[in-house]
């Protein structure tokens, strides 16, 4: 049992173009030991008509408990993404730091503070001084097992891992109002077909909260990107309980990919008919609407979803019946493409920084995620989002691993040349066990857009992942 934390912050800044922004938070924090802890997280505009600047990475935390309620802490953010660039606002390569030092007070599980901070991103011109920053967070157990118990059976009367119960695949299509409009304050008219992920976690029957991204796959708005928290309902539909109606309302942040999105604001809801399978996993299908308050953009939406237990509401433990132990891993990813085609014309070396995740289905078979954007190059604003499925080879000498995935998903904004953002990236790979629960990875492979041959280049990536037992009953 590992402590952790989910943390948000807000960091007012003004832009290089005299504008004023704020960026809103939100980070998952595992503790490494009693004083470090780290995690992924992302970073979105949600002040100003700056809607659609993300980024994405990992935060490094270390904190000095000062009384029983209180404790300093020193961060450190390093992500990458953009926005939409002029000529007096330039992202650079994509690459962002953030360092902050803060005081927090602490109430029971939850705990509050301000500091200061300051955002940069270093091959721009985008770059605030050193300001206040206000942070909110929660703390919480992280349980899990070993990874070198994978294959064992397990019981355990509480979630393990990230704590969610579902991960889902969402693929669909919006249809945008006669109303809206691109940044120039042209119509937009068309569908824009989305790809993306969510995960949710069930509170009581029925009754969930979760997180969804997703970017633009079609439509000529590759580089639009959203985030946002999502709560529902639904109901067992003529006394079946496997076949549920219901519905959802979502909040967050989204932009890019030239649509109006104002301050970046976004509200979504509709209703939801989810369908529960015998074997497990479950298909639904939502509509509904999305608004963004600030901005010129509304637009109706259908999408289909796929999606894979992971684990389910806790049950005291003598009434569990248990299941097997599958290893997840978490983890930062570095990737250099050295071919990428831009819709100009030319041709450079491009530099990604990820979050990436896995989870096993069994000893060889497992599940993938991916998501980040351009840190280094000329691609600042260009993000992705992958999923897919790999395999993997028995642990050899030394925990030595091989295997090879395929992933599929969105990609879009920076310039780069990808269609209507759909792409694919295939890789082979070789893992060390570093340490217990410490993976280090190397791959080559091939990435390229999945409807034409528009972009096509080899690729190595080198990734640092925590590895850890959660239990598939």
């Amino acid at each position: 049992m590992r402590p952790a934390a989910v943390e948000s912050n807000w960091t007012s800044m003004k832009m290089p173009d005299g504008g004023r922004t704020a960026f809103a938070s939100m980070s998952y924090l595992m503790a490494y030991d009693e004083d470090w802890g780290f995690g992924p997280g992302f970073y979105g505009a949600a002040k100003g008509n700056y809607g659609g600047i993300f980024t994405v990475g990992f935060t490094g935390q270390r904190r000095w408990r000062l009384t029983s309620n209180t404790h300093l802490a020193a961060s450190l953010y390093v992500g990458a993404g953009g926005g939409v660039s002029s000529q007096q606002l330039r992202f650079g390569g994509g690459l962002m730091l953030r360092p902050e030092l803060s005081l927090r007070t602490e109430t029971g599980p939850w705990y509050s503070g301000i500091g200061i901070s300051q955002i940069r991103f270093p091959s721009g011109n985008v770059k605030s001084g050193m300001g206040l920053s206000f942070t909110l967070g929660r703390t919480m157990d992280f349980a899990s097992f070993s990874p070198n118990d994978a294959g064992r059976p397990a019981r355990a009367g509480r979630r393990t891992g990230l704590g969610f119960d579902e991960i889902a695949l969402t693929g669909g299509f919006e249809k945008p109002r006669a109303s809206s409009r691109t940044r120039g304050g042209t119509p937009y008219a068309g569908k824009v077909g989305k790809a993306g992920a969510e995960l949710r976690q069930y509170i009581a029957d029925g009754s969930w909260w979760g997180v969804e991204a997703s970017g633009a796959a079609k439509g000529g708005v590759d580089g639009y990107m959203e985030v946002l928290g999502q709560i529902g309902q639904d109901w067992a539909l003529f006394g079946s309980p496997r076949l549920r109606v219901g519905g959802q309302l979502g909040a967050g942040l989204g932009g890019g990919g030239n649509v109006d999105s104002g301050n970046g604001w976004l509200l979504r809801a509709g209703p939801t008919l989810r369908w529960i399978t015998p074997w497990g996993p479950s298909l639904r299908l939502d509509t509904g609407f999305t608004h963004a308050p600030s901005g010129s953009y509304g637009a109706s939406y259908l999408r289909a979803v796929l999606a894979m237990p992971l684990d389910r509401t806790p049950t005291l433990i003598g009434e569990d019946p248990g299941g097997t132990v599958r290893v997840q891993q978490l983890g930062a990813s570095v990737m250099r493409l050295p071919r990428v085609k831009f819709k100009d014309g030319r041709q450079e070396a491009v530099s990604h920084l990820a979050v990436s995740m896995s989870r096993e289905f069994s000893s060889h078979v497992y599940g993938a995620a991916m998501a980040g954007s351009a840190a280094a190059g000329s691609a600042g604003a260009y993000s992705f989002g992958l999923f897919g499925i790999g395999l993997q080879s028995d642990p050899l000498w030394g925990g030595l691993r091989f295997g090879a995935e395929w992933l599929v998903g969105a990609a879009g904004g920076g310039g780069v040349a990808v269609g209507g953002g759909a792409v694919t990236q295939a890789e082979a790979w070789a893992q060390w066990q570093l340490a217990e629960r410490l993976r280090l990875r190397a791959g080559v492979g091939e990435f390229r857009t999945l409807r034409s041959s528009q972009q096509s280049t080899p690729l190595t990536h080198l990734s640092l992942s925590y590895a850890f037992g959660t239990v598939q009953r």
